[in-house]
């Protein structure tokens, strides 16, 4: 039944609960999907067929539990997270082999709410990336065009989820990686709030921005995602223990978007956005208008300065991460080295790839004795402003929105001899990491000049994930059809 890859995830559960469908024939459906596209798309490190077809089945045996919110639902794990005997690569040569004997608290509680994980995405190697070539493995395609990157660090999440193998997926965000490519591929995809989903069990890139969030074709089916992940984990010393609203009865609250009110920042709305994405956005906020919401024009002066501030406290922070990968206890190891030195030295340089390189001796940089004061201490006051213009602007309205991107998915090659233009990618989108806000991509329709889809970013307050929720649903069933790649 390979039509029913295409449904969404609140489709086949509902197929699922009422027996309609058998969580054995949904799995076989997914997998017989990704048979069909994976060698054109390349969106998996590894797929654990066998595991997912006998969970399926045993699952079919005691019967749908109404009490598991995602009950025989296929899903798929970026390979930046811990799932116990799956191989957890992170993109990278140096964890090639390595296999975590535990799961990580977001891919348990899926478990526990009765998801089929079917394997694990390609990604940027340690999440550092916007295009997902920076895998020691491959690049992932983007389903709509294959000659153009989907994004990233969490490509492969969101190729998977838009080529319909899986009906969800998990990415990480730490300055747009979920946001991005689900804008590039025309799919939901939502940051939480800093501290929303426990970072147990996720490898570290940058610990003071990183966060675990949903990807998945409809905005419901996002929020059932992140119903399940979301809540404090004593595991994690970053967890916020701030109440987890019903997110999927949120949804039903609204019909419209009266009494509601959008702050279009005019830093997101200028020069440097291409005519597709500026004209697709603001045809969506028009659309926002006509249905009650009211618009006001606010300033996030500070935003000139996000790039450089995220690219000093990112990279400081996965130098530090990153030291622990030494050749020494787990990982690659270089079998030719004549010394101690000589192992750490050789093992990190033929483990590690460029870009990882590159951010590494960037974050050593400026946390060097006579650089620290000068680099990394001013980042971090530049964040706490950055910060303090976020929560004036919203203190003029509800949500803020912009585009997620400045321009829509690009050609495979285009930026990856030019790490600096490939950086202000996230131009948009880094910011709202720095101030540790929610934030999510909404698709609103197709670029006219390259016919690929474009993502509107939308960004709540603190801990309010239901009020983007909202906005994004009502949204959803008023702006044009993305629809699906044709693959």
């Amino acid at each position: 039944m390979p039509e029913l890859s295409t449904l969404s995830l609140s489709e086949i559960r509902a197929k699922l609960a009422d027996k309609t469908v058998s969580a054995a024939e949904v799995t076989e459906s997914a997998l017989a999907r990704i048979d069909a596209t994976e060698p054109k798309v390349k969106a998996l490190l590894s797929l654990q067929a066998e595991e997912a077809r006998a969970l399926a089945k045993s699952m079919d045996a005691a019967g749908p539990d109404p009490a598991k919110p995602l009950w025989g639902v296929p899903l798929v794990i970026k390979d930046v997270l811990a799932v116990k005997g799956a191989p957890a690569t992170c993109g990278s040569k140096i964890l090639e082999n390595f296999r975590p004997v535990y799961d990580a608290t977001a891919v348990a509680r899926l478990k526990n709410a009765g998801a089929v994980l079917l394997g694990k995405a390609n990604m940027d190697e340690f999440a550092m990336g916007s295009t997902t070539e920076n895998s020691a493995y491959f690049a992932t395609k983007n389903p709509w065009d294959l000659d153009r990157v989907p994004g990233g660090s969490s490509g492969g999440s969101g190729a998977t989820v838009a080529a319909c193998q899986a009906y969800g997926a998990l990415g990480t965000d730490t300055g747009g990686s979920v946001r991005l490519p689900a804008s590039f591929c025309g799919i939901v995809g939502l940051k939480p709030t800093y501290g929303r989903v426990s970072r147990f069990g996720m490898v570290a890139y940058g610990s003071s921005l990183d966060q675990i969030g949903p990807m998945a074709r409809t905005v419901e089916d996002t929020a059932r995602i992140l119903a399940v992940i979301a809540g404090h984990d004593d595991k994690d010393s970053t967890s916020v223990a701030t109440p987890v609203p019903d997110y999927v009865g949120a949804l039903a609250e609204r019909m419209d978007l009266r009494g509601l009110t959008i702050g279009l920042p005019a830093e997101y709305w200028g020069e440097g956005l291409s005519p597709e994405v500026a004209e697709t956005c603001a045809a969506a906020v028009k659309q926002a208008e006509a249905l009650g919401a009211k618009t006001v024009p606010v300033n996030l002066k500070l935003s000139q300065y996000a790039i450089a501030t995220y690219y000093i406290i990112a990279t400081a922070e996965a130098s530090s991460n990153l030291a622990r990968f030494d050749g020494v206890r787990y990982g690659y190891r270089d079998k030719d080295a004549e010394s101690l030195i000589d192992m750490y030295v050789q093992s990190r340089s033929k483990g590690f790839g460029d870009e990882v390189q590159r951010r590494i001796i960037l974050g050593t940089y400026v946390l060097s004795s006579g650089y620290y004061d000068a680099y990394y201490r001013k980042a971090a006051q530049v964040r706490r402003l950055i910060r303090q213009d976020f929560e004036t602007a919203l203190a003029q309205c509800d949500v803020l929105c912009g585009p997620v991107c400045p321009t829509t998915a690009f050609k495979v090659g285009a930026m990856t001899s030019d790490p600096l233009q490939m950086y202000l990618m996230d131009i948009f989108t880094i910011s709202t990491n720095l101030a540790g806000l929610p934030g999510m991509s909404l698709p609103v329709g197709l670029g006219r000049e390259t016919n690929m889809p474009v993502g509107l970013q939308i960004t709540g307050r603190a801990f309010d994930e239901a009020k983007m929720l909202q906005l994004a649903s009502v949204l959803e069933k008023h702006v044009p059809a993305t629809g699906q790649p044709k693959l």
